[in-house]
This record gives C-alpha cells, sequence and structure tokens, in this order.
C-alpha cells in the first residue's frame, strides 16, 4: 500500500488523483437525476410529495436497500440526522414499494438524459461508455450497504439507464469508503460536517439540509475543538486540515481500486465519452452551485 514514499509512493498518488478526477466526471452524471423534472414527474406519479426534495430522494437513494427502516437508512447516509430520515423512512415504502420505486428510478434516468441530450442519448458513444462504467462498477468489490444493493439490481437494456447504474455502483462505492476513511479518522455523522465546512468544503449553512439542529452542531463543534481540530471560531487548525486530508487521501485510495479494471487508455476513452453527459448536466442548471460533497472546493 502506499505509504508517501519512493516509487510506489508516486503510483499510488496517480491512481488517487486519477480516481478522484474520475469521480468528479461521474458525480454529476448520477446525481442529476435527483433534481430533475422528469424525476420528480415520476415521484408523483407514484404518490409522493414533490413540494420539496427531500421524499424523492430518499425514495431515489434508499429503494436498492428494500424496504429498510430508519435506523438502517440512516447508517447507510450516514451525514444525516436520524430525525430527518425518520420523517421519510419508513413512509417511503408506505407510498410505493422499493421495486416500484426502483422502475420508476430506472425511467426517470432514461427521460432525464433524453431531455438534455436529444438523440444523443441513444448513440454507440453512450453504449460504449456504459460497457466501459459497467466494467469498473463490476470490479467495485462493495464497500458497504449502498454499493453492494446497487450492484445486486439488474441491469437497465437503454445504454443511458445502464451508463447511471454503473455511475450510480461506482460513486456509493466511493462513497461506502469514505464512511469507512471518516470512521477511522474518529469523526462521527455530524462531526463530519462540521470538520468539512471548517476547511472551506461549503459554508455551514449548505449542510442544514443534513438535518441537524443548532445544538448539535454546536456540540460537534466543541468536540472537535476538544481534540484540537478546530478554533474557537469553528475554523480547521493545522490539524484539523491534515485529518481532513487524510481522510481524502484514504477515500481516494479506496475508490481507486475497480479503476485498476481499464487501462490508462480505456479510462480516457471513457472520460472522452462521459464529456456530453457531464456538459449537459452541469449546463443544466440543475445542480446546486455548491455541493455538500466539496467538489471544486477540496
Amino acid at each position: 500500500m502506499d505509504t508517501d514514499t519512493g516509487t510506489d509512493a508516486g503510483t499510488g498518488a496517480v491512481e488517487r488523483a486519477a480516481a478522484r478526477r474520475m469521480w468528479h466526471l461521474l458525480e454529476p452524471v448520477h446525481a442529476v437525476v435527483y433534481y430533475a423534472p422528469e424525476a420528480y414527474e415520476e415521484a408523483a406519479a407514484l404518490g409522493y410529495g414533490t413540494a420539496e426534495r427531500r421524499p424523492a430522494y430518499f425514495a431515489w437513494r434508499a429503494a436498492p436497500l428494500g424496504a429498510a427502516g430508519a435506523e438502517e437508512t440512516t447508517a447507510a447516509f450516514h451525514s444525516f440526522s436520524p430525525d430527518m430520515v425518520a420523517r421519510y423512512v419508513p413512509e417511503s415504502w408506505r407510498i410505493a414499494a422499493p421495486d416500484a420505486v426502483l422502475a420508476a428510478r430506472t425511467r426517470a434516468v432514461t427521460r432525464t438524459y433524453a431531455a438534455l441530450l436529444g438523440p444523443g442519448a441513444d448513440t454507440p458513444g453512450v453504449a460504449e461508455a456504459a460497457t466501459l462504467a459497467r466494467r469498473v462498477a463490476g470490479a467495485a468489490v462493495p464497500a458497504g450497504p449502498l454499493s453492494a444493493a446497487n450492484a445486486a439490481l439488474p441491469w437497465p437494456g437503454e445504454p443511458a439507464a445502464a451508463l447511471w447504474q454503473a455511475a450510480t455502483v461506482i460513486r456509493e462505492h466511493r462513497g461506502d469508503g469514505h464512511l469507512r476513511a471518516l470512521r477511522e479518522a474518529g469523526l462521527d455523522p455530524v462531526e463530519s460536517l462540521v470538520s468539512f465546512a471548517a476547511i472551506g468544503a461549503a459554508p455551514p449553512e449548505v449542510f442544514a439540509s443534513r438535518g441537524w439542529t443548532p445544538t448539535a452542531w454546536e456540540a460537534a463543534r466543541s468536540r472537535l475543538a476538544a481534540r484540537g481540530l478546530v478554533d474557537a471560531a469553528g475554523a480547521a487548525t493545522g490539524a484539523g486540515r491534515e485529518l481532513r486530508a487524510q481522510v481524502e487521501r484514504r477515500t481516494d485510495e479506496l475508490a481507486a481500486e475497480p479503476w485498476r479494471v481499464l487501462s490508462d487508455d480505456e479510462r480516457e476513452h471513457l472520460a472522452k465519452a462521459l464529456e456530453p453527459f457531464w456538459v449537459a448536466a452541469i449546463g443544466s442548471g440543475l445542480l446546486p452551485g455548491v455541493n455538500t460533497l466539496g467538489i471544486g472546493k477540496v
């Protein structure tokens, strides 16, 4: 394993950087569906409220777990307040069964990319991208419940939907590895968010979407201050920045494993094939300009 010294360290750094680059390309491909009008329409047809994003979001993302309860979903999602999760789960499954949600999710993906790309959503290049991404997804040894559950789903026949599913498996594999890195760093769910905000990944108010109360946020900040990770103003200390850097390195290290199934040329070919999807997702204006993942900041 990479020890940050010598040739092996250089190789490890290259692999980590490649994994992070591919995450930056694939994340918009995955995430745009949570914001797309077509997805809201499919959610409304199932009976979910669409005045806000959360009812459909929890249903779309948790459905691969089956009719999971609030505790199981909270553990899998990690950064959300248990109280927030309990507002939507298991109520999600009283509205629609997980299998119905998954079928609607695939329809939402297909419709979203048809709207974003038009005829470009059904071309040989998309099919080729789906094939390459699916190879990576197949090499992703499940790191936790969300990656395992998505990897076990049948593959859609439409190339764009297959690409989205592969992106989702890869994305959740990275996410599950990130949770492992946070646990290794001794950061609980709310501390993970507070420490991330402290290094400038996003303003604290952006993380309000995770449902933690101001009291819980301040208590986490106090715990981090007691460890010397944030200062009195809540900004990361040198130790706090180094700990978060370790978390990101460890996340990239774990995320790099499945990418080894592709050659450098194949990975570049996939990156090029993803460009229309990435450009369409970003250019749609659907995705938030500031996100809780720290993309573009960390």
